[in-house]
């Protein structure tokens, strides 16, 4: 019974820690990119063209020249993925400096959805004002407001929305954070105001570089000053990954509901299902691995794939050639899916390796990654967007490259861990000094308030001074 309270305290510790900070995620950004090799990381000067936040001094709370800010924030959507779930974070933390916020969600459904009730109330009840995205009290908010933050791409299809008079008056004063890396996002109906903002931020160097060279190719168009932030993990995470007794019961409890025993071992993959993450060719390599290590006659624990983020209310097309792949290979007895939650820390605290197998362009920065890092995994990562700022090849995990081509070296990756246990740990200490590093919430609050405060000057500059670009519109 004791366990049991433990167990309940502990998964609301950890609940509270998902919906307060998802995907969780932050916003530090890195005074430096990386590059990375095959075994060692190297620094090097921000890419021409780009700023990044950089560290403020420790103790006060940085984002303190906030208090009583009116920010205006607009969101396409509201939903449980991490583009919404990063701006609300950013939200609760300038609440938490007593900064106004003011929140708009662009794109609503015709029917009562329960998602966005509750997101709603959870920012009411932390003292964020929800308004509607269009109407008189939407313009008067967004013309009071000391800074507005358009989030993602998509989100500059408010401004249409906005009397056209009242758009330049709007536009040195707006902060544009972009998450995507997809190319339907480069449409002029999304970003044909992005050149007269005061300023883009992104999350990742690859991604920003990107875009810079998308705009100007495909749209003949400019980005602003582009500031590079990087994620990072929340301090509720961060209790949760540093709590030996906590990882311990969440580590027993969920192995115990997937039927994994004490010393087998668990790759996970962490994602919505679909094809851009990866699944199938993770299920492939993981197949390939087990027939390898057969073939080699390796001496290997019991090992197991858990896929988390599958959708069980409404099965997909590709989530049914999974479960076709795993049965036609026998090997439902190694594969658990798991469905969708925003409560990933049991499950970090319950594997032994996490792959971020993104494919195409990768991901724009991938925060479970260095959720991962902090429950001191190593990480098996495809060489492609942001994933390549986090892991340092042969040193807190591996990269491998993304498609068809990274299953047999991915196979590979699973097998050098699977023999290996004192490179597991390794790995994953490795992993866990580079979050304390460069990926903790302080480094998050210093970074994106240099950002703010740039962008806060500008913005008080260009509008003091009648905005010369706006009247480029």
């Amino acid at each position: 019974m004791a366990k049991k309270r433990q167990l309940v305290f502990l998964l609301c510790i950890a609940m509270s820690t998902a919906i307060a900070f998802f995907i969780g995620s932050s916003f530090g950004s890195c005074s430096r990119g990386y590059i990375r090799d095959e075994e060692n990381v190297s620094m090097l000067a921000p890419l021409s063209g780009f700023q990044s936040g950089r560290s403020g001094e420790e103790g006060e709370n940085s984002l303190s020249f906030m208090r009583s800010k009116l920010v205006v924030m607009v969101s396409h959507e509201l939903s449980l993925s991490g583009g919404p779930l990063l701006l609300m974070e950013l939200a609760f933390l300038l609440r938490a400096v007593r900064a106004r916020v003011v929140w708009m969600t662009n794109q609503m459904p015709s029917e009562p959805d329960e998602v966005i009730f509750s997101l709603e109330q959870r920012m009411m009840e932390r003292g964020v004002e929800v308004l509607p995205p269009k109407g008189e009290k939407a313009v008067d908010s967004a013309l009071k407001a000391d800074l507005i933050i358009l989030n993602t791409a998509v989100a500059g299809k408010w401004l249409h929305s906005v009397p056209k008079e009242t758009v330049p008056r709007l536009l040195p004063k707006v902060l544009w954070w972009i998450h995507e890396m997809r190319g339907h996002y480069f449409k002029m109906e999304y970003v044909k105001h992005l050149p007269f903002v005061a300023g883009a931020m992104i999350d990742s160097y690859v991604t920003a570089e990107y875009w810079k060279n998308r705009t100007e190719e495909r749209l003949r168009i400019k980005m602003p000053e582009t500031f590079v932030v990087h994620l990072g993990n929340s301090r509720d995470l961060m209790e949760v990954a540093e709590n030996m007794m906590a990882r311990r019961i969440l580590r027993e409890h969920i192995r115990e509901s997937l039927g994994v025993r004490k010393g087998d071992l668990v790759f996970a993959i962490i994602n919505s299902v679909s094809r851009g993450k990866g699944q199938d060719l993770f299920l492939k390599a993981f197949y390939e691995a087990l027939q390898l290590i057969e073939q080699r006659k390796l001496n290997v624990p019991t090992m197991h794939a858990v896929v988390v983020g599958s959708d069980l209310g409404v099965q997909t097309k590709f989530e049914t050639e999974l479960r076709i792949f795993v049965a036609d290979n026998k090997i439902q007895k190694s594969v658990h899916f798991v469905n969708k939650t925003l409560n990933v820390a049991p499950y970090l605290a319950s594997v032994d390796v996490l792959v971020q197998n993104s494919q195409g362009r990768g991901e724009c920065f991938g925060r479970i990654t260095i959720e991962a890092m902090a429950f001191q995994l190593p990480v098996l990562g495809t060489a492609a967007g942001g994933t390549t700022e986090i892991i340092v090849n042969g040193t807190t995990g591996w990269l491998h490259l993304a498609g068809k081509e990274g299953v047999t070296p991915l196979a590979e990756n699973i097998i050098r861990l699977a023999t290996d246990g004192e490179l597991r740990k390794t790995m994953g200490r490795k992993g866990f000094e580079r979050v304390q590093g460069m990926f903790l919430e302080q480094h998050m609050s210093q970074r994106i308030s240099s950002v703010l405060k740039e962008v806060l000057h500008k913005a008080n500059s260009r509008l003091s001074h009648h905005g010369s670009s706006v009247s480029r519109i």
